[in-house]
């Protein structure tokens, strides 16, 4: 076990469009609308990957998100939703609304930061947007606890690319044990830092 890691940070030598999220031992990504644990040391890692790039959500992930964290800062933050005319609401203030994925992809890249591009859930943009992704950041922890979103899952095609640690957990403050982890598919290539 180990103590207060460093975030592993890496440089990506080509455009990438990731996907990451937090999930369970058994694949539980959230529960009720939340995530069925705490840990503080993620939410770093994931503000880390992500700031400075786009993010692309479903309407439920952005809503699941306290008022004063929307919009997530310094990173355009992009919301598909079927839902008609919820773009205009005050709700949805911060956001960019589109309704498919497809359009959302393609906004991401022309933002700012958008040589990376990173969908932040939920379970259903997941399944959506896996075929899209070359790359995969994936947080680990070591729980059993009980949800009603799974993580998508990742066929042959992607192959792990890492983890810190490599063995074992690390540890956070509160005694949660975790671990990252990176796939990635095709030849995408990066370079740890």
């Amino acid at each position: 076990m180990s103590q207060s890691p460093a975030t592993p940070t890496y440089r990506f030598t080509q455009p990438i469009v990731g996907m990451i999220w937090a999930q369970t031992n058994t694949g539980v990504i959230g529960a009720d609308g939340g995530m069925p644990w705490h840990l503080p040391e993620d939410m770093a890692h994931f503000t880390r990957v992500t700031k400075g790039h786009p993010v692309v959500m479903g309407r439920k992930t952005w809503e699941s998100f306290p008022d004063k964290f929307r919009p997530l800062p310094d990173r355009t933050n992009i919301v598909v939703t079927r839902q008609q005319g919820w773009g205009s609401t005050p709700e949805a203030s911060g956001a960019v609304v589109l309704d498919s994925l497809e359009e959302a992809l393609v906004e991401a890249q022309f933002s700012p930061g958008g040589n990376e591009v990173w969908v932040i859930g939920g379970g259903q943009v997941y399944e959506q947007a896996k075929e899209h992704c070359n790359v995969a950041v994936i947080t680990v922890i070591n729980t059993d606890a009980r949800g009603d979103t799974q993580a998508p899952g990742l066929s042959s095609e992607w192959t792990f690319r890492g983890a810190t640690p490599l063995e074992g957990w690390h540890t956070a403050k509160n005694g949660t044990e975790y671990r990252f982890t990176l796939w990635a598919k095709g030849e995408t290539e990066f370079q740890a830092e």
